[in-house]
């Protein structure tokens, strides 16, 4: 039976010292939960909150919440770089495919889980909206399921659907979605966007993300047909080309003529164009990203960004040095599927330099304490704003090469010298 409390506050009363929490995160963040967990928190010991992105989390990273409660982040956002970095709060490098296997084999217990929901429809349902990803997996697990009402959030269809009376206690909270405008695109933006898209071919299944990049690249894709999106997240950037059906997800074979998603995260037009719409499918995260399932769909092609990478292929995407930046995310989980395709191809698009200019993204060896998160055998095309560089089956010599070719023309021969006098002959 469904408690419903009169404040936020009131429904974090079950807390109790030692507590492991899951966020619902992304867009749905239930922020107002948060803010009442933060004042909630100084009354207990070791609290653990895990989440993916959280918005609006300000309130989680006060000073005072040292030894109440800390952060375990299996995404790390603006607001948790500087705990993450300072040692106040963790991370923890996963697929984003393993989170849900994580709760589900029990090897990381849910005491609570922290939600956001639609109001129950006339069957008694309610809906994850915007945000299902590692969500659903926390909630078939834990102990006690704690939900803000919001009327506000869309009511999405897949794997999205919670029964009210599965809901411990609820409080209704009328909050504004968190909102990611489009980006605005710079000249490199278009350029690495124009490349990106003459990659992709006609029928091809595509996975993308939020950002220029990705944006840059959808602009460019409007004279396609019969796209398809199996992604673990989309934003604004989708919409033109569904409205001039490029994108029809008729050559798919997981959930045929169905978008599958794993979460939203854009404006406020996104959230209305997702809510009620049944050509859209909101999938548990382990699934959406699963190889096995990624790999069925033909001409899967993944798109993704780094931050750094090697003149061997290797791809550093979750920080920058040893700082901690993001994330592992689906990056792997999206290239080894796409490799896996029948006629599938891995794409790693990015600025070839960093810091106005002054740092090459593309280097003979990366940075000191750097992580490896795809590995130098599994990227197809990598790509920046001065070209495609194609390495698959190229040797450590032929990758060199290619990479220099498409890095800025001021760290070209720099490059070269290195190579040279790490014993590289090119």
């Amino acid at each position: 039976m469904t408690e419903l409390c009169n404040t936020a506050q009131d429904a974090l009363n079950i807390l109790k010292s030692g507590d492991t929490l899951w966020c619902h995160s992304m867009a749905a963040t239930p922020y107002r939960l948060l803010e009442a967990l933060a004042e909630k928190a100084l009354s207990l010991q070791d609290l653990t909150l895990m989440q993916l992105h959280l918005e609006h989390a300000d309130a989680l990273c006060a000073a005072a919440l040292d030894g109440h409660l800390r952060n375990r982040c299996f995404f790390v956002g603006k607001e948790m770089r500087e705990l993450v970095n300072n040692g106040r709060a963790d991370y923890v490098p996963i697929f984003l495919s393993e989170i849900p296997r994580l709760f589900r084999q029990k090897v990381q217990p849910v005491d609570v889980a922290l939600i956001q929901v639609s109001p129950p429809d006339r069957h008694g349902n309610c809906s994850l909206g915007v945000s299902v990803e590692a969500t659903r997996a926390a909630c078939d697990v834990a102990k006690t399921i704690i939900a803000q009402i919001n009327p506000r959030m869309p009511r999405t269809h897949g794997d999205a659907c919670i029964p009210y009376c599965d809901i411990d206690y609820a409080v209704e909270i009328d909050s504004a979605l968190p909102e990611h405008p489009p980006s605005t695109l710079n000249e490199v933006h278009l350029r690495i966007g124009r490349h990106v898209a003459e990659l992709v071919e006609n029928g091809d299944c595509l996975q993308t993300g939020i950002g220029a990049i990705p944006d840059a690249a959808l602009h460019f894709l409007q004279q396609h047909d019969n796209l398809g999106i199996h992604t673990e997240m989309f934003a604004d950037g989708i919409l033109p080309l569904i409205e001039r059906g490029v994108i029809t997800n008729r050559n798919k074979v997981v959930q045929r003529g169905k978008l599958v998603t794993g979460f939203v995260l854009g404006s406020n037009a996104l959230y209305d164009f997702v809510d009620d719409n049944t050509d859209i499918a909101f999938t548990d995260i382990e699934e959406v990203n699963n190889p096995a399932v990624i790999r069925k769909n033909p001409q899967a092609v993944s798109i993704n960004s780094a931050i750094q990478i090697d003149l061997s292929g290797q791809v550093c995407a979750d920080s920058i040095g040893s700082r901690i930046y993001s994330c592992f995310g689906g990056q792997v989980d999206f290239v080894t599927g796409a490799q896996l395709s029948k006629g599938g191809r891995s794409i790693i698009a990015l600025p070839a330099t960093a810091a106005g200019g002054t740092v090459s993204r593309l280097v003979t060896q990366l940075s000191p304490g750097a992580g490896v998160v795809t590995s130098r055998a599994q990227i197809d095309h990598v790509v920046t704003e001065f070209g495609v560089a194609s390495l698959r089956g190229c040797s450590l010599r032929e990758r060199a090469r290619a990479l220099i070719a498409i890095a800025h023309p001021d760290f070209q021969d720099p490059l070269h010298r290195q190579c040279f006098d790490a014993g590289l002959r090119l």
